[in-house]
């Protein structure tokens, strides 16, 4: 896309439904971090450090990392009392720890779609009403960048 600096993905921005707005600023550096401050502000950043940790652990090429990484996620993320929990139905979470003795590269898939799905119809409509997504919006503006997300 000539001229738009922001992209990291090459879809077509035009063309994105809503809900796949989130793609766009989870790809945008600066657009990340301030869906990621809106998180912490409502103390939900777990969800966007696991789908990121998620996106990190899909590209792993080594096996004997995918084991490590796949455990540091699991111990993170989804085991029962987990330091940044994240709210799974049971049978993702069971699924999960039936895999860890052998992880796959796909093995938090189902868990990361329902994260994903749970930021882009639960925290994703609230963080585009939030003052701090007005602000990089106005910010974006004030550059001359005013179409650096689809929707606006």
């Amino acid at each position: 896309l000539p001229g738009r600096c922001c992209f990291h993905r090459s879809n077509t921005a035009e063309n994105m439904a809503w809900s796949e707005s989130v793609d766009t600023v989870l790809a945008n550096k600066e657009g990340l971090a301030a869906f990621r401050t809106f998180l912490k502000s409502e103390f939900s950043e777990e969800n966007v450090e696991f789908w990121l940790a998620c996106e990190d652990f899909k590209r792993t090429k080594s096996s004997t990392k995918i084991a490590s990484k796949a455990q540091k996620i699991y111990s993170d993320f989804i085991r029962a009392d987990a330091p940044k929990e994240i709210n799974i139905d049971f049978h993702t979470k069971n699924d999960i720890s039936q895999h860890m003795s052998e992880p796959t590269l796909s093995c938090f898939d189902a868990a990361q779609s329902s994260i994903y799905s749970l930021m882009a119809k639960d925290s994703f409509p609230r963080f585009l009403r939030s003052d701090l997504y007005k602000e990089l919006v106005q910010k974006h503006q004030d550059r001359n960048q005013k179409r650096w997300l689809p929707f606006l």
